[in-house]
């Protein structure tokens, strides 16, 4: 699997130093973000958390990356901590485009691109994972855009969690409110089987985690987009962990996690 996504990743080098005018326009559009997230009444991990954001995503001649990481601050203990005060996490998403490649429009109904999504899954200790599959972009009336991404999972070290299938639907709606406007955004990582190697350690789960903000930037006249708003997160069967499990050997009780976060973002 590391081999599949490297190989992918040359490819789309590779195609932009072969043609200096490909590699010209090979950025189509980019953007940057901060985000400072305060929560409480987490799962596994100490129930209050601060986190820092960087996000990125940009369009190109050949599809389309995504990527954030997570610095992420504990206070309290969890049965998950390690006696930690902060980790971090983060995800590389790249995906091929059909259409863009191919130069074919394939619209199908709602459908208007089929592509190759890849993710690389990173953080503090044993959390590594790729992932690869098929995906589609649908055109949905009202959207900003709505992507339906379908990965098998290959965990690093042959942790639990390996070779399971994961549905993630990720889109953006906004609406416009008085002088501004309030933007839904978010993505949904459905794990919809087991790891059968695991010893039942590693169970299906869902993870829906929405953001709902508002541009406060538009209001105050300001040429970068600033939000501020709330982060929903949800998660049955946290870290793959049945509800009322167990990490190691200690007893963790509910894994079905059900908070909010305080949010505030910054574009740049």
């Amino acid at each position: 699997m590391k081999n599949i996504t490297t190989s992918c990743l040359a490819l789309i080098a590779g195609g932009a130093i072969a043609s200096p005018t490909f590699a010209a326009d090979l950025v189509q559009w980019h953007t940057n973000s901060l985000t400072y997230l305060y929560g409480k009444d987490f799962k596994i991990d100490p129930s209050i958390q601060q986190t820092l954001t960087f996000e990125h995503a940009s369009g190109w001649a050949v599809g389309d990356l995504f990527l954030f990481v997570d610095q992420i601050n504990f206070n309290g203990k969890g049965a998950n901590d390690g006696n930690d005060d902060r980790t971090h996490y983060g995800e590389f998403s790249p995906r091929l485009s059909y259409a863009k490649l191919s130069g074919t429009n394939i619209t199908i109904g709602p459908v208007i691109d089929i592509l190759l999504s890849m993710t690389y899954e990173f953080g503090k200790g044993d959390t590594e994972a790729y992932l690869i599959g098929p995906a589609i972009d649908l055109a949905i009336p009202g959207f900003d855009f709505f992507q339906l991404n379908t990965y098998l999972r290959k965990s690093d070290g042959g942790r639990p969690g390996d070779n399971v299938w994961q549905i993630t639907p990720a889109w953006s709606y906004t609406l416009p409110v008085g002088r501004s406007e309030l933007v839904i955004d978010g993505y949904i990582d459905w794990v919809v089987d087991n790891d059968e190697n695991s010893q039942g350690e590693y169970h299906a789960n869902v993870h829906i985690n929405p953001q709902i903000k508002y541009d406060l930037g538009k209001v105050l006249g300001w040429k970068e987009k600033v939000y501020i708003g709330i982060e929903y997160d949800y998660w049955k069967n946290k870290f793959g962990i049945e509800d009322g499990g167990y990490v190691s050997t200690e007893l963790v009780g509910s894994t079905n996690q059900n908070t909010a976060s305080l949010l505030l973002k910054a574009h740049f």
